[in-house]
């Protein structure tokens, strides 16, 4: 059962110029679905709908104090991590999210961006290993960040759920192995809540504007948890959510525009 409080949810992310990905993209998610958003900003990209032109990280010191201004004062009733840079911001989450006691993480291991920009250091990927996964209810990576994290090559939704299991090995809650870029008709994720796995199937759209898909379905996910959807629940609502989105995504741009956060307004 839902609850019909005011939800708060604070986005750890970095900021996407295009509008497109990013906080932007979490916080038009956030603000689509009822629930207060709110932001610490991790690093700057000079982006647009061509790709990642130019990365500057935050410093770990402010990422801390813009999290040590929000959760006091507001509250949260989720946090959900995007593009973290490196490993010293890493560690700052990590601590927050020990500090604050916060259970209700959601962690969306973005690592590389579509046009192949690194968005996480090779030590920030250990160190998110390590520190994050641990704490993290859940995880939402998709194919290629699978891939990247176990080392495994996956080409089916047998190697997706396989995938899945040696991730719930590293230490989260919940795994979602998202399955938009596998070959096929339909747009398959794959669930493993350490006992089993639970498929969540949609018919694929050939849809050219789809920039900010991932950082929207791990958004929308945080946006049911937080007012008090079931894990599962959460799951399906946010795919539908973003199956629409994709259907009437933004014609704008050189490159592939974003998906329409506010499809249902």
């Amino acid at each position: 059962m839902a609850d019909e409080t005011l939800a708060c949810v604070l986005t750890i992310a970095g900021s996407d110029s295009g509008g497109g990905a990013g906080i932007q993209a979490d916080l038009k998610t956030l603000t689509a679905l009822k629930v207060h958003g709110m932001s610490a900003i991790t690093a700057l990209t000079a982006q647009n709908t061509e790709g990642v032109h130019a990365v500057e990280a935050v410093s770990p010191e402010f990422v801390r104090q813009q999290i040590d201004a929000v959760v006091p004062d507001i509250g949260v009733s989720a946090v959900k991590t995007g593009m973290l840079a490196n490993a010293a911001i890493v560690e700052v989450v990590s601590d927050a999210l020990e500090r604050y006691d916060i259970t209700g993480y959601i962690l969306d291991p973005v690592m590389l961006s579509e046009s192949g920009q690194r968005l996480l250091s090779e030590d920030g990927v250990e160190a998110m290993k390590k520190l994050l996964f641990p704490k993290a209810l859940l995880i939402t990576p998709n194919i290629a960040e699978a891939q990247a994290l176990t080392g495994m090559r996956i080409q089916s939704q047998r190697d997706m759920g396989q995938a899945a299991v040696a991730l719930y090995d590293m230490g989260p809650g919940y795994v979602l192995v998202t399955g938009g870029h596998l070959d096929g008709g339909q747009a398959v994720d794959v669930l493993f809540d350490g006992i089993g796995l639970h498929p969540f199937t949609a018919d694929k759209i050939d849809a050219p504007n789809n920039h900010g898909t991932g950082c929207t379905f791990s958004a929308a996910i945080t946006a049911y948890m937080a007012k008090g959807f079931e894990i599962d629940e959460s799951i399906a609502k946010a795919k539908y959510f973003v199956h629409n989105a994709l259907m009437m995504g933004l014609d704008i741009g050189k490159g592939p525009g974003p998906v329409n956060h506010f499809w249902n307004l």
